[in-house]
């Protein structure tokens, strides 16, 4: 029962004291106490039935208070309300009511926020992941500044970020205070002393952190946005260096239970203070598997050698025993492979390459030249968001941020052919850089049909590309770092 004041701070626990000793020394849990019936628990406790009983009611009844679900339960399980505090019960409001409160914080362009939803809402883990250089860094700096602006752009609270690589750029941030229109001009515009910074440089003290510091900024200094830039940097640092944690699969499942643990307390953190918590993610290359026909024939060579013993080896009757046909359904295999299933929930994977719109526009494209010859379909830059499938199921949200070459030929802009009607030379020009929505519970992701929406970084953080700035763009020469 030693989690009972961590479920419910609240609970009156002195008038079950002589319980809560002979609970704890059998290793009885609150989980246990709402699950197990009261008289396997009184066995195993050496306790009375109906005094475990009554703690039990009385527990389920506390909980349903706090939920907002409290009906026809026993006047003296009611918990004491602090003065002046205001409990909402969500679980009662309806559809209308929960839309009609429904407040997000702005990107400040129209078409990322179409994307999103509406923008980052409050009380929910959003992950945005993309390689270096993709723009993470100036989204999250952009959404500093407009959470402190009012709605509907954002919360008008102050907001934190928590480093774990690299010091906050103020710089940069002051550059786009002054240079975005909604900004600069605003009645209230966003200040960079209401941006409260904290420095994680190794795991142990991200954790003291999270853990004892967090709660207290977020309540103190009324935070409506939390920023960690970025969340894989420390455990991927720690795991590569660390050797207590052994190697392998112990060093994994360690792993993975200090992810589920972080996930917990964030997802608390965003509940209990109504703020909206943005994590930046690293990615890691992912190599794509055999094509159908090399996996048909490895499979063949795989069959032969486990049928047909090599020359010189004695043929025993046990070796169809030791080295038994392969034998499986190729589709099923291919359907319950992580291959085939991380697409879903990466943002890499599912999409046409961008020079599909290019080929799907010029007459001249022939289909056995591809504009850029990185974009090929046995050879595409496949990503992976850093910590793997644990944390995917942690978050609400997860954005991915795609950056791509854009390639052109050397003769003005046009494709230049050759003898036998292909092109011959390509050469890049500029990065191009798109926002897909993988998922989220509040809108609907980007589909395999559509790269996503397309922006650029500017002086004034992040903006949408329309098409025919793009032309001009490319037709000038721009180039963008």
């Amino acid at each position: 029962m030693t989690d009972l004041l961590n479920t419910l701070p609240d609970f009156p626990t002195k008038s079950y004291i002589h319980l809560i000793p002979s609970l704890e020394e059998n290793l009885i849990t609150t989980t246990d106490l709402l699950t197990l019936d009261a008289v396997e628990i009184a066995k195993r406790a050496h306790l009375p039935v109906l005094d475990v009983r009554r703690l039990a009611n009385h527990v389920t009844a506390a909980l349903q208070q706090q939920l907002g679900l409290s009906v026809n339960n026993d006047p003296s399980y009611t918990l004491p309300v602090a003065q002046g505090s205001k409990k909402e019960t969500t679980l009662r409001k309806s559809g209308n009511d929960l839309s009609s409160e429904w407040t997000t914080i702005s990107t400040l362009d129209y078409d990322l926020d179409t994307v999103l939803g509406g923008g980052i809402p409050p009380g929910y883990i959003t992950e945005i992941t993309g390689e270096s250089g993709a723009g993470k860094t100036q989204l999250l700096l952009t959404l500093l500044l407009s959470a402190q602006l009012p709605s509907p752009h954002g919360l008008s609270k102050s907001t934190c970020y928590i480093s774990t690589e690299h010091a906050l750029p103020t710089t940069r941030l002051s550059q786009i205070l002054t240079t975005h229109p909604i900004l600069s001009t605003h009645p209230s515009p966003p200040s960079l002393s209401r941006i409260l910074t904290l420095q994680t440089p190794d795991l142990e003290s991200q954790e003291h952190i999270l853990t004892y510091q967090l709660p207290v900024a977020l309540a103190r200094y009324n935070i409506g946005l939390l920023v960690i830039d970025s969340i894989a940097a420390n455990y991927r640092a720690e795991t590569s260096t660390s050797a207590s944690t052994g190697t392998g699969p112990q060093a994994l499942a360690h792993r993975s239970t200090e992810l589920v643990r972080l996930g917990q307390l964030l997802r608390d953190l965003a509940r209990n203070y109504n703020c909206a918590i943005v994590v930046a993610n690293q990615v890691a290359d992912r190599f794509t598997p055999l094509s159908p026909r090399a996996s048909t024939a490895h499979r063949s060579i795989a069959d032969h050698l486990s049928s047909s013993p090599l020359p010189g080896t004695p043929n025993h009757p046990s070796s169809s025993f030791l080295n038994p046909p392969l034998r499986s359904n190729p589709d099923l295999d291919t359907i319950l492979s992580l291959d085939h299933q991380q697409r879903f929930f990466t943002g890499w994977g599912d999409t046409p390459p961008p020079s599909y719109s290019y080929q799907s526009s010029n007459p001249h494209f022939h289909p056995h030249s591809s504009p850029n010859p990185h974009h090929s379909s046995e050879n595409q830059n496949l990503k992976t968001p850093a910590l793997g499938l644990v944390w995917a199921n942690q978050i609400a949200c997860r954005i991915a941020l795609v950056k791509e070459l854009s390639y052109q030929s050397h003769t003005s802009g046009e494709q230049r052919e050759g003898g036998d009607g292909e092109s011959a030379e390509w050469a890049p020009r500029h990065w191009r850089r798109w926002m897909r929505l993988v998922f989220a519970p509040w809108a609907r992701g980007v589909g395999a049909e559509d790269m996503g929406v397309e922006f650029e970084i500017w002086k004034g953080g992040v903006r949408t590309i329309q098409v025919r700035n793009r032309k001009e763009k490319e037709g000038s020469g721009w180039d963008e770092c």
